[in-house]
Parts: C-alpha cells; sequence; structure tokens
C-alpha cells in the first residue's frame, strides 16, 4: 500500500515530469476574461472544456450552472461522494480573468499561452489567469488527482467543488447560487485557494479575508466653472475644500483619524500570531515605508489586522487641458480596506459626523457600498490546527497564520450560507502582476504548493484513529 511520504514523492515526480504545466497551458490558453465582453462565450467554454474533462477523471459529478444574475458567467458545481460518514470539504475557485492587456505584454510574452522563463529568483510562468485564480485552483485539483492515484481511485472524503466566472467583476450571483444550493453544498471545512502568500517562500494560511468599501465624496458648489480671475479668491474652489477633507480624514503619513474607523487594540493572540511575519516586497512596483499608517504596528499587522483608507481616483478640472476657470466640481473615489471585525454599516455614519465636525458639512458622501465583504474563522477551530498541522509534516518547515488575508475575497458567502469554517491556503505572490501585464506563477511556490495540498487530501481520507485525522463534528 502506497504511504503518506510515497504519495508526496509521487506528486512532485508527476510535476517535474510536466504534467501539471500541460494542465495549466490548456487552461491559460482559453481567454476566459470577465471583463472583456467579447469573451463571454468563453466563460462557460473554461468550465465545459477546460475543468469539465479533468472533472469527469478524477470521478467528479458535475453541472453547469447559469448565473442567477444576467449577464455574468455561468458557475460550475461539482461533487465527488464516497460516503455519508465521511468528512466533507468544500472549494472554490474562478475561472474568470481580467482583460488580457495584449499590448502591454513584454516582447515574447502573450496573455493566452502560457510560457516559462527561468529568473535570478527562479522560474516562472507567464500566463493570463497563471496566477489568479486558474494556477490556484489547478494545483489543488492537480494534488488531488495524485492522491486518487495513490489510492486506488478512492479518497476517503468527500469533495463539493464550485467553479464561478465573475469574481473579476465582483462575484454578482455568487451569494444567490450558494443560498439556493446549501444544503447541497453543506460541508465540514471550506478549504480553497486565491491570494499570495506572505512571501513567495512562506507557506501561508488564511483564516479570514479583510473586506472593501467604496464610495465617493463630491464637493460641487456651483453649476458651472467661472473665470478664475474675476472669482479666484472670492468664490469657493472645490478641490481646495475636498483636499481639505481627505486630510482630515488620514493625516500626512496615512493614519486613520476618523475614530470610528479604526479596529479595537490587537489581542495578544493576533499579535502572536504575527510576530516575525515577513511582509513580500512584490518587486520594484512600490517600497515599504514603515512609517506609513497606523504607528505602533508591524507591516503584517498594518496588512492583515488593521484598516486603510485609499484615494483611488480624483478628479478637478481637466489637467491635460486646463481652463483658466474655478471648477464647478471635485470628486473622489475611496476605498476602505477593513478587517472582518468592522462592521462596514457604521462606516459612512461615522465619516459622515466627523466630516461634520471638523466643518465639511458641504461634502457629500455617494455611492456608498460594500466592494466584497469581510469574513473571518476563528483562528483556534480544530479544522485551522489540523490543516496547518498537515502542511508542516508535508513541507518540513513553519506554516505562516493570518488572521485575514489583505485583498478580498467571497468567503463571506460560503460563511453567511454554509455557516463552514473558512481555511484559505494562497499560492500566489504579491509580485505576480495579477491584475496587470506580465501576470505569472512561480513554480517552485507551485510545487510546494502540490506537495502542501496532496498532504491536505491525503490527511483528509485518514481514518479517525490515525495520525494526522481530520476533527470530526456534526454539521
Amino acid at each position: 500500500m502506497t504511504s503518506r511520504i510515497e504519495a508526496l514523492e509521487n506528486a512532485a515526480a508527476a510535476f517535474d515530469a510536466g504534467d501539471f504545466e500541460t494542465h495549466l497551458a490548456g487552461l491559460v490558453a482559453i481567454p476566459s476574461s470577465s471583463q472583456d465582453p467579447a469573451r463571454a462565450a468563453d466563460l462557460g467554454r473554461y468550465l465545459q472544456q477546460g475543468i469539465g474533462p479533468w472533472l469527469d477523471a478524477l470521478g467528479f459529478h458535475w453541472e453547469l450552472h447559469p448565473n442567477p444574475k444576467p449577464g455574468v458567467g455561468p458557475i460550475l458545481l461539482a461533487e465527488r461522494l464516497e460516503g455519508e460518514d465521511l468528512p466533507i470539504v468544500i472549494t472554490y475557485g474562478h475561472g474568470d480573468t481580467v482583460r488580457g492587456m495584449e499590448a502591454q505584454w513584454s516582447a515574447g510574452r502573450t496573455p493566452w499561452e502560457l510560457r516559462r522563463e527561468q529568473h535570478p529568483d527562479g522560474a516562472r510562468w507567464y500566463g493570463r489567469g497563471s496566477a489568479d485564480n486558474k494556477g490556484q485552483h489547478a494545483i489543488n485539483l492537480f494534488a488531488l488527482e495524485q492522491v486518487l492515484q495513490a489510492r486506488g481511485g478512492r479518497l476517503g472524503a468527500n469533495v463539493k467543488l464550485v467553479l464561478e466566472t465573475g469574481e473579476e467583476v465582483g462575484s454578482p450571483g455568487l451569494r444567490d447560487f450558494v443560498a439556493a444550493h446549501a444544503a447541497r453544498l453543506a460541508a465540514d471545512v471550506f478549504i480553497a485557494s486565491d491570494g499570495p502568500r506572505v512571501t513567495p517562500t512562506t507557506p501561508t494560511l488564511a483564516t479570514g479575508t479583510r473586506g472593501n468599501y467604496h464610495f465617493d465624496l463630491v464637493v460641487a458648489p456651483r453649476q458651472g466653472g467661472v473665470h478664475s480671475g474675476h472669482w479666484g479668491g472670492l468664490t469657493t474652489d472645490p478641490v481646495i475644500v475636498l483636499s481639505h477633507a481627505l486630510a482630515c480624514i488620514a493625516d500626512r503619513n496615512g493614519r486613520i483619524l476618523v475614530e470610528g474607523w479604526r479596529p479595537a487594540p490587537l489581542s495578544p493572540e493576533i499579535k502572536s500570531m504575527l510576530a516575525g511575519c515577513p511582509v513580500d516586497m512584490g518587486g520594484a512596483a512600490a517600497t515599504l515605508e514603515p512609517g506609513w499608517g497606523e504607528p505602533g504596528l508591524s507591516p503584517a499587522e498594518k496588512l492583515y489586522a488593521w484598516n486603510s483608507f485609499i484615494v483611488l481616483a480624483m478628479l478637478c478640472g481637466a489637467p491635460e487641458a486646463p481652463a483658466n476657470a474655478l471648477a464647478p466640481r471635485a470628486h473622489a473615489h475611496c476605498q476602505i480596506r477593513y478587517v472582518p471585525q468592522t462592521d462596514p454599516e457604521t462606516l459612512m455614519p461615522a465619516l459622515r459626523a466627523h466630516l461634520d465636525a471638523a466643518g465639511f458639512a458641504e461634502v457629500k458622501i455617494e455611492n456608498p457600498r460594500i466592494g466584497m465583504a469581510g469574513s473571518a474563522s476563528d483562528a483556534n477551530d480544530p479544522w485551522v490546527g489540523w490543516a496547518v498541522a498537515s502542511m508542516a509534516r508535508s513541507l518540513g518547515h513553519k506554516i505562516q497564520h493570518i488572521p485575514a488575508t489583505s485583498g478580498g475575497m467571497p468567503g463571506n458567502v460560503f460563511q453567511d450560507h454554509l455557516n463552514t469554517t473558512l481555511i484559505w491556503i494562497p499560492h500566489g505572490h504579491n509580485g505576480c502582476q495579477q491584475h496587470g501585464p506580465d501576470e505569472h506563477l512561480l513554480v517552485a511556490a507551485a510545487r510546494e504548493a502540490v506537495l502542501a495540498f496532496a498532504g491536505l487530501w491525503w490527511d483528509l481520507g485518514t481514518p479517525e484513529t490515525a495520525e494526522g485525522a481530520p476533527p470530526r463534528r456534526g454539521r
């Protein structure tokens, strides 16, 4: 009988032989961009032709469902059921990508063809979706394939999969879909992969995600522009007012000044969890600045356990063709990245009170909305401890546990309707350029991820009496 060690060795050998690369190349070749209306047919094609035959070979029963929201890509639901008395894991991924941005890729690279290149930090696979999210859910399926082969086609557990094609446009319809199929999707634990590790070489497990909240700030004192010579110094310049309003929301170093937006002081448990946690620099695109943001917090605490305020866009007049006029309107589109403990319903009332108290009653708050809600599971849940121990046993070194990923993901949908523990195990890294040209997946990180998930799949089907058995509890 194949042992756990042999199963992981076989998975590594299959990866090294190019089997995974072949799978990933086929998936990347399907231009399934949900942000490009011309690619709408490719969303269904990705699920039916890219993923469906693979699921057939793995013993899944799968179905393609129309999205509950018109005009959004379909959703795949797959089940691999071996017995009612066995543990059930539900996993998730998204087969859609952002736009290809074909003209912006470096010479020799195209978004819809997987290309392997060697770099000083190791080999990379370039291609749209290689990191977000085709490569990540493909890693998990490839690891499952290797364990099934090692066990003669039987896992010893049940697996359910939801694969959507609308995540890059905000996952419309996913909540309605999960709610409608909640009984069928019931599971002991949610384990899926998206987003970046804390560093490329640090295996990471997150038990939640920060949410993101959007709103506009508008100052519009008049219907039209007025001559700057005749009216400058006499009437309101909206961009000056808006700039001062923004400055009262966050100080010169980005520290949030709205009291209702500041989380409670970090608990000893969170501080211990993040002690020594590294933060990926993500290449040369940005520099980690210790003095930016909340004083007294480490970079990891700011990123994974605190709220941040960002101005995504700001407009007044036409900078490319300025007129000698005071503009009639200034407009800023803003975002809050918030930890799951923050109630998003309190964000705008707190801002309104703060602006009024600071003398900015004329600043309007418009279009407030949640982009993607935050979510969190108990860091001490038995499933979390089981997953961390399994990964450490497979990889032979520390697993970095974080309370929430820095970016948004739709875990809240599964938590709200299935009441299941959330475990995210990301395989990307901050420098993967997932929403820009030259998106790539690090080959070494992907290989390590295959081993981690092969161990998880193996341990999921381990009898209760053996080491590494999964927790058992009623659903």
